[in-house]
């Protein structure tokens, strides 16, 4: 036999051996990178894009269901089958669900952004202060900080008592959205998942927030103001418009009775 071919029946199992140790190599420095949290950030706002594209589908969804109700509805009234009121609700509901495909389409394009800023702000491998999960537990600090300089800070305290009160509905929202910050943080960076970390952003963001609220809150009433002045309006103005497109559906309910009965009266009989 040529010895050629007597070495490779001698060590035909090296080439497999080397090509598996090579895929679990590579395996292995793709899995280091995942879990070293430095694409965690871009990982997560593309999941989060995929999961709004998929709620616009749904979306659309229910709006064909509620125009074809709302069809329906009209149709029934029109053969006194149906109430004006049935018509209105049903009205309603097809404005909502089309309020839902635009801010469905809307959370898309914020997404999608979020997604390109991500993709603009991963670190590199030596700057592990800027991985996503330390900025993000740092933003949690900063906020827990900050109300804790209401709590130690003796002239604050007797400034702005709402910051230390737990039945002021601004600090009751805060109070539950750190302690919900607070259970989601990950007790440790290797092993989050995209979707934990969603979560804990998500909450960290909310954390901020009620606290913007609970501090202007606790500033309002400190000078004598009243901190929802300002909202009344647009509740007003939103409750205004409800109001008038249910008078506008009652209005063209009663046209439409109305041209019902008068289309009745005028149709001929079979005799004459």
């Amino acid at each position: 036999m040529d010895p050629l071919w007597m070495l490779a029946a001698e060590w035909w199992w090296i080439a497999p051996t080397a090509v598996g140790a090579g895929a679990v190599t590579a395996v292995g420095v793709r899995r280091g990178r995942k879990r070293s949290g430095r694409r965690l950030a871009l990982d997560a706002a593309r999941s989060d894009l995929r999961d709004a594209q998929r709620e616009i589908g749904e979306r659309r969804r229910a709006v064909k269901v509620a125009r074809a109700e709302h069809a329906r509805l009209v149709a029934e009234r029109t053969a006194s089958r149906a109430s004006t009121a049935d018509v209105a609700s049903a009205r309603r509901a097809l404005k909502q669900a089309e309020h839902d495909v635009k801010a469905a389409h809307a959370d898309v394009r914020a997404r999608r952004i979020r997604v390109g800023v991500e993709q603009a702000q991963v670190p590199s491998a030596s700057q592990t202060d800027r991985y996503p999960l330390a900025r993000l537990n740092g933003a949690h600090d900063a906020v827990i900080a900050r109300w804790m300089d209401y709590e130690t800070d003796a002239a604050k305290l007797i400034a702005y008592p709402a910051m230390s009160d737990g039945k002021e509905p601004a600090m009751a929202a805060f109070l539950a959205a750190a302690s919900r910050a607070r259970d989601l943080r990950p007790s440790s960076p290797s092993g989050v998942t995209p979707a934990e970390f969603s979560a804990y952003r998500d909450a960290v963001a909310d954390l901020e927030r009620t606290f913007d609220v609970a501090e202007h809150t606790a500033k309002a009433r400190a000078a004598g103001r009243d901190p929802d002045a300002g909202a009344a309006w647009p509740g007003s103005a939103h409750d205004m418009l409800s109001r008038s497109a249910e008078a506008l559906d009652k209005a063209a309910g009663a046209a439409a009775s109305a041209l019902a009965a008068w289309t009745a009266r005028r149709k001929p009989k079979r005799d004459e």
